[in-house]
């Protein structure tokens, strides 16, 4: 429909937009320096990705805890950012976590889903765990919408909905 900038579930994210978003969001400085990625963006989820290395690590060798934090707020933010208009930017208001089990080596996987995507106020919950499937943290992330995005549509101008690509067609 013309005019409409917020989605709503079910709702398709544009292709060119991930691909787009995704290579951005991994070549960016904080990302590049934890060796973390984004690996999979969808309407209300995402998926964060590290390979350990010697530098996630703590004096005890195991993964220090802000690393875990680290890919929550990342997973959890990006996964309320796909339901948020064009052209709004939104911030981490509050984060809680638990850590359950260690890790010393191995990827960590986060996956996030979106649990309320509201006009100013959203909550994410997001799940740390390894390549066996195990959980090492689990988390909630709730994140403030900001409205002074600059009224740009991100990454390259491109529409973030299916439904804003048909309708500028």
């Amino acid at each position: 429909m013309p005019g409409h900038n917020h989605a709503t579930p079910g709702t398709r994210l544009n292709p060119a937009w991930v691909e787009t978003a995704l290579s951005e969001i991994n070549n960016s400085p904080y990302y590049l320096q934890q060796s973390m990625k984004i690996v999979s963006l969808e309407y209300g989820a995402a998926t964060a990705v590290i390979e350990v290395g010697r530098k996630h690590l703590q004096p005890h060798l195991n993964v220090h805890g802000g690393v875990f934090s680290g890919l929550i707020d990342s997973a959890g933010f990006w996964a309320a950012f796909t339901t948020a208009p064009d052209g709004a930017d939104m911030t981490t208001a509050e984060m809680k976590l638990s850590y359950l089990a260690p890790a010393a080596e191995g990827h960590l996987i986060c996956e996030a889903r979106i649990i309320k995507a509201g006009r100013t106020i959203s909550l994410a919950e997001a799940r740390v765990e390894n390549t066996e499937g195990r959980l090492l943290a689990h988390g909630t992330v709730t994140l403030m919408t900001l409205s002074n995005g600059g009224g740009r549509k991100s990454f390259g101008g491109l529409a973030k909905f299916v439904d804003s690509v048909l309708s500028e067609a």
